[in-house]
């Protein structure tokens, strides 16, 4: 789960992480009170989307007025953002954060996220601050450092002279470094967070780390023990289609392709996926329907697929340990008679009570091309998609 950038500032406040002072509006007297409460004489005026490259897409602006931070609120708010991880259709702007402005001297990069190579938290930093940081990994890798930290030791004083080292920060700012490593790393942990990523992390003129920009993600299973952070999650930012599959306990994320994909197993599905580019399609999605389901949530995971206006031809491969083959054939026959199923169906199923769902497909009267294995399914929902353009 992501949550926007005043939230995160908010929560990392929380641990004495240093952070501008700001407010989130939604109205233009919310604006002009949020301005007078700051004071100025700068104000920063900041789109709230949960996507980065906001500055680049117009929607973060520096101003030195009242009146220009009430100007750049009306020009931001309600605007379609785009970003280079919106996508061409962008996100709609339905907040804005008004902060006060930062003599900033130096730009830096500081994240925390989970190494899965040690399974340890690891501490990313680097001197390039304000740039996207897989430029900097492509380009000049050896600006960037890491630094993992045991999970039974936890941040130690040396973990933040390392730190500082990396981006240059010497005296007061080294300690500083010190101080911020450990408050974010505690965040982390007590949030369950997956990412906090702070670009830029700046050095003021004043000689002061701040956070000018914050990101967070959590892990969306622990966040039944974490209400208060579940409590900040916006439905408005989310892709309806995921959403509606969280509902259900479904496994879902839309992608760009034409090819519907329903996958019972994480791994059978990135499988699936793989294949149907090997024979020249794309995904439109990642679905797994998960080892136990139900009837009606395949029907769910059937309908949410075709509620997709890309998908061209849906492949269903289901491997029935768990999962038995003949619920999964009810679901597909259920589903695609309430949603008047139109583009190509192809159904591989292997497993339990094989026989019985192939059967039951056979019999169900709707035009289900049957499959004998995985090669063999992707080829012929392929070909069945380009022969129905």
């Amino acid at each position: 789960m992501n949550i926007h950038e005043y939230q995160a500032k908010s929560l990392l406040k929380t641990y004495g992480v240093p952070v501008p002072r700001g407010h989130v509006v939604f109205s233009r007297d919310e604006a002009g009170r949020a301005a007078d409460d700051l004071g100025g004489p700068v104000w920063v005026v900041k789109a709230q989307i949960h996507a980065g490259g906001r500055g680049k897409g117009g929607g973060v602006k520096v101003v030195k007025s009242k009146d220009a931070v009430l100007a750049e609120f009306d020009n931001i708010m309600g605007m379609t953002l785009v970003t280079h991880q919106t996508g061409p259709e962008g996100r709609l702007v339905r907040r804005v954060y008004v902060e006060e402005g930062s003599n900033i001297q130096r730009e830096l990069y500081l994240s925390l996220l989970v190494d899965r190579a040690t399974s340890h938290i690891a501490f990313i930093a680097s001197t390039e601050g304000g740039m996207d940081i897989e430029e900097v990994a492509a380009h000049t890798p050896e600006k960037i450092f890491t630094m993992d930290v045991d999970p039974v030791q936890g941040v130690m004083p040396y973990h933040g002279r390392k730190l500082a080292k990396a981006l240059g920060l010497t005296g007061d700012l080294a300690k500083q470094a010190g101080k911020l490593a450990q408050a974010l790393y505690t965040a982390f942990v007590d949030t369950d967070a997956s990412l906090v990523e702070i670009n830029p992390l700046v050095v003021t003129g004043d000689g002061k780390l701040v956070c000018l920009d914050a990101k967070m993600n959590f892990d969306s299973n622990s966040l039944y023990r974490r209400p208060k952070i579940a409590e900040m999650r916006d439905e408005t930012e989310e892709d309806p289609k995921e959403l509606e599959a969280s509902k259900f306990d479904l496994n879902y994320i839309a992608l760009d392709g034409e090819i519907g994909c329903m996958v019972n197993g994480a791994g059978l599905a990135m499988a699936t996926m793989d294949i149907i580019k090997l024979y020249g399609s794309e995904p439109a999605n990642f679905l797994d329907v998960g080892g136990g389901a139900s009837k009606e949530k395949v029907t769910e995971a059937f309908k949410i697929i075709t509620s997709d206006p890309n998908v061209k031809g849906i492949l269903v491969n289901i491997f029935g340990g768990i999962m038995r083959c003949d619920i999964i054939a009810e679901g597909v026959i259920a589903a695609a008679k309430e949603v008047s199923l139109s583009v190509p169906l192809v159904v591989r199923l292997a497993g339990t009570n094989v026989d019985k769902g192939k059967e039951i497909l056979s019999k169900s009267g709707l035009k289900i091309i049957p499959a004998d294995d995985l090669a063999d399914a992707a080829e012929k929902v392929v070909k069945a998609v380009k022969e129905a353009q």
